[in-house]
């Protein structure tokens, strides 16, 4: 008894210890999924070698991303030919040989297409070095200069001159017309070179010399000093102290208060107005020497004419200047650009009225600039009313032919020297004595 009860305990203690080695003897003769799935692939790779995965050899030369999105725009941009159906009545040969002679010449079309493209790609993409060229310096330094808005403040300089009532001296016409010009020049090409990063954002000035790299920084300072100095000397020296204040002030004005305005507030418009103003001053200082009410005069035409003429323009650029974040009426305060332009296309009759009363003009100058005034304030009125493009575009065009026409009726209109003598108050011999001084 005690012999079987002893072997029925030792059973039940190996009773787990059998249950475990049955398991992995189990384990280890049956065939688990893994090892089922492995005989399956083994199977169809051997039967079926096309469905076995095979290594892609690499290519010897390392191809850069830059020239991978070459290789996709060329075949985006390869047009395939589509040759025409030929007639059933051919004969299978004559078929067989033209389309051949087709498909080699559409071939060789469309690789000709992607040299072409990939080659005009090419030099698009790549960074070029802009070389300097010495014929293409002058129009480059004349763009610099904003050449047609140094002829305009040339011009108006002129107008001044020509109406000081005083003889016309060609030498001191020439000196003054040569330093306003170099003046204009140095502080167009300061604006510009501070305006670099802004200008690069609008569609307007994006294509400037200094934006595209076509001239250096420090050549357009240079050239900037080069024109500015020489033109504020010979004011100075060879017409009067004053004329050569003025046009130093115009640059300070332009350079260091107009151009950082344009990013801060709409009060730049007025001070640009004050700059377009002066050149027309300087003119009648250098023909004078003295400001007078005529001077002033002369400045307050140039200074409201250019607000309808400035307001029109950046109406149709108001993306450009929001986009370059140039602070302008236009963008900030339409209604007050549109109203502002109105106000001084009035003024101009005004002024125009004054110009008698002054004894500058005789009083046929108002009732002859009457019509052009008032069509000028008819499209200002249009643009305040509307305000749309297109009447912007007709008063700014407006605006470019009223100015020579209002300067050019006021010079035909100018009284001449002998009528603004007062006869019974010179005694007698001096009346000859300033003939011959007046006279040239």
């Amino acid at each position: 008894g005690f012999f079987l009860w002893h072997l029925r305990n030792a059973g039940a203690r190996q009773i787990p210890c059998q249950f475990m080695h049955l398991y992995h003897v189990a384990s280890n003769r049956l065939i688990t999924f893994q090892y089922f799935n492995f005989l399956k692939r083994m199977y169809v790779t051997q039967c079926n070698k096309d469905l076995s995965q095979r290594a892609k050899p690499k290519s010897d030369s390392i191809v850069s991303p830059f020239h991978e999105l070459q290789k996709l725009d060329e075949e985006k941009k390869v047009v395939h030919k589509i040759s025409p159906v030929s007639p059933v009545h051919q004969s299978w040969s004559e078929m067989s040989s033209r389309n051949e002679l087709r498909e080699m010449k559409s071939a060789a079309e469309t690789e000709d297409s992607v040299i072409q493209v990939g080659a005009e790609s090419k030099e698009d993409r790549q960074w070029k070095e802009m070389k300097l060229q010495l014929d293409d310096l002058p129009g480059i330094l004349a763009r610099l200069s904003k050449i047609k808005l140094t002829a305009l403040v040339v011009s108006t300089a002129s107008a001044g001159f020509a109406m000081a009532p005083v003889p016309f001296e060609l030498t001191c016409f020439l000196l003054a017309s040569l330093g306003t010009g170099l003046a204009s020049c140095a502080a167009n090409s300061i604006n510009q070179f501070f305006e670099v990063p802004f200008d690069s954002n609008m569609n307007r000035t994006k294509n400037r010399p200094l934006v595209r790299g076509q001239i250096s920084p420090l050549l357009a300072v240079c050239f900037a000093a080069s024109c500015g100095i020489p033109g504020i000397a010979l004011l100075t020296l060879g017409v009067n102290p004053l004329t050569g204040a003025l046009g130093a002030f115009n640059i300070f004005l332009y350079t260091c208060c107009y151009t950082p305005l344009k990013r801060m507030s709409i009060a730049n418009t007025w001070v640009g107005a004050v700059v377009g103003a002066i050149p027309p001053v300087m003119g009648w200082t250098a023909a004078t020497g003295s400001l007078d009410a005529g001077a002033l005069l002369l400045g307050g035409i140039l200074y409201s004419w250019q607000f309808p003429h400035f307001n029109a323009l950046s109406w149709g650029l108001r993306e450009d200047y929001s986009r370059g974040g140039y602070c302008m009426m236009s963008v900030t305060h339409p209604g007050l650009c549109r109203r502002v332009a109105l106000r001084h296309c009035l003024a101009l009759i005004g002024l125009s009225t004054v110009a008698p009363v002054l004894n500058i003009t005789t009083w046929t100058f108002p009732i002859i600039s009457l019509p052009i005034n008032l069509y000028i304030s008819y499209l200002g009125f249009r643009f305040y009313r509307d305000a749309d493009r297109s009447s912007s575009r007709k008063l700014f065009f407006c605006s470019l032919w009223h100015l020579p026409m209002l300067l050019l009726v006021m010079f035909t209109c100018k009284k001449s020297i002998l009528e603004k003598e007062d006869k019974g108050d010179q005694p007698g011999g001096s009346h000859e004595m300033a003939m011959e001084i007046r006279l040239p």
